[in-house]
């Protein structure tokens, strides 16, 4: 008995000791915890988020796929509008060069290029997306063979898994954007279907989604961005009489995710065809758009397979929300791609345009509008191209960081980025990375009778598609 107390009282004259020790161990490891914890919290350790952010803002978006797989919170911040303003504020922004492919099973794949480090990166596919016209037609025919001793899951099994099933996006005959940091595919042509249909790319979430869909269904239309809106004119429709030209217009405002009409686009020259049977016969349709000093140029062609006439074109006003006729010049002189189309981009505030070799033996050339005179002028008389007339779009033009650049697809499939340098620029040490070329001096320093010398094509990128052909590209500047 006496052993027992005297135990337990020795028990309890050590447990205060044990119990010091511990809560002093335990309050240290709350420390090293709650520190621990404090550190994993923050994107950099040791560092306060608001300038980790900064550093992170400084960084090559080259970089922000990898990035993303460090933890949740750099996954966060790499995805966050606020980093994606800070490097606007701070001019960190980076133009990348969007390029769309279609390979011979006719899928559609959109590769991103960063010039600066020549990397490419493979956007994820495209959705699919069922034409609703399409789509009504088949399963109106699909009620018309349920019988009631039928189930209808194997009817839509059955139904889903024929060959003839209505196709889906992409369709042939989109249009494409880019617009407040995103890429836009628009409509499209699926057997007599014309959709719709809108999607949109994010490069900062890497995703694609759906949204609102374009006020009138079309394909072939043409678009343009105008104060931060996309602008959406012309194309073809099919209704109950077959396809159509569209003259209608439409804007899409990013921040609203709205549609609104616009005035349809008149077209002045094909009302002086000289009789009725050219005006049935020959169709006006707009044959492409560059936003240029603030307006809507839409130049016009006459078209019925496999003709083309041009008649000039119109210019679309946004402060007056209306249509006047194409100066003379511009329209007359606007250079043509084959099929009609016209090549064109506006680079530094200057409009170039593409003039296609008239063979297989010679060389295009590019022309800059000259405003003040209303007439084309050469600029560039060599062009690298490839002659590949089974090809929809062997070559393209585009203009970021400032420069002209031409991007063109060989025999082999390889698709080439080139860009238009200053020869003396380019040799000059003190002319930075990126010499100076595609802007006003540019222009007056090439307008010579014979520029071939004054200008040397240099590669930034190339890659080998194999068999993909190049349809179109854009440029987002994030």
């Amino acid at each position: 008995m006496g052993s027992v107390m005297s135990l337990n009282c020795s028990s309890r004259s050590r447990t205060p000791i044990l119990n010091e020790g511990s809560s002093n161990e335990s309050c240290k490891r709350q420390k090293i915890c709650s520190s621990y914890e404090g550190e994993n919290n923050r994107l950099i350790p040791r560092l306060p988020d608001e300038l980790s952010i900064q550093i992170l803002a400084r960084v090559p978006r080259i970089c922000y796929f990898n990035a993303r797989l460090v933890s949740r919170k750099w996954k966060s911040a790499f995805t966050s509008s606020e980093l994606y303003c800070l490097r606007q504020e701070l001019g960190k922004t980076e133009e990348w060069l969007y390029v769309l492919t279609k390979d011979q099973e006719n899928v559609f794949l959109w590769h991103a290029l960063d010039p600066v480090s020549a990397k490419w990166q493979r956007l994820p596919p495209m959705p699919d997306i069922v034409c609703e016209e399409e789509s009504r037609r088949s399963f109106s025919g699909l009620w018309n063979v349920v019988s009631p001793r039928m189930k209808v899951a194997e009817i839509l099994r059955s139904w889903f898994g024929r060959k003839d099933r209505p196709e889906k996006l992409p369709f042939c005959g989109c249009a494409f954007g880019a617009v407040d940091g995103c890429l836009y595919v628009l409509g499209g042509l699926s057997k007599s279907c014309t959709a719709n249909s809108v999607l949109r790319f994010d490069p900062v979430l890497n995703k694609w989604n759906e949204v609102s869909p374009m006020l009138e269904s079309r394909a072939y239309s043409k678009t343009g961005i105008l104060n931060n809106k996309l602008y959406v004119v012309g194309g073809i429709n099919h209704g109950r009489g077959g396809f159509s030209p569209l003259r209608s217009a439409e804007v899409y405002d990013p921040s609203a995710n709205a549609w609104s009409e616009v005035p349809s686009m008149p077209f002045s020259k094909a009302q002086v065809l000289p009789n009725a049977f050219l005006a049935g016969l020959l169709k006006p349709v707009a044959t492409g758009m560059s936003s240029y000093n603030g307006r809507l140029c839409v130049p016009q062609s006459l078209y019925s397979w496999p003709f083309y006439v041009d008649i000039g074109g119109e210019v679309y006003e946004p402060e007056t929300n209306s249509w006047i006729e194409m100066p003379i010049g511009m329209g007359e002189g606007w250079p043509a791609r084959q099929a009609g189309t016209k090549l064109s981009v506006v680079v530094d505030g200057e409009l170039y345009g593409f003039d296609p070799p008239p063979s297989s033996m010679e060389s295009g050339n590019i022309k800059v509008y000259d405003q003040k005179e209303d007439t084309w002028k050469v600029v560039i008389r060599e062009v690298p191209v490839s002659d590949l007339p089974q090809s929809e779009s062997p070559y393209i033009l585009a203009g970021f960081h400032g420069k002209l650049h031409f991007i063109t697809r060989d025999f082999n499939g390889k698709i080439t980025v080139l860009r238009a340098d200053l020869r003396e620029s380019s040799s000059s040490p003190s002319s930075g990375p990126y010499p100076f070329a595609g802007s006003r001096s540019f222009r007056e320093k090439t307008d010579l009778p014979n520029t071939t010398d004054t200008v040397v094509w240099k590669v930034i990128a190339a890659k080998d598609f194999g068999a993909a052909e190049l349809v179109s590209c854009q440029v987002i500047d994030l």
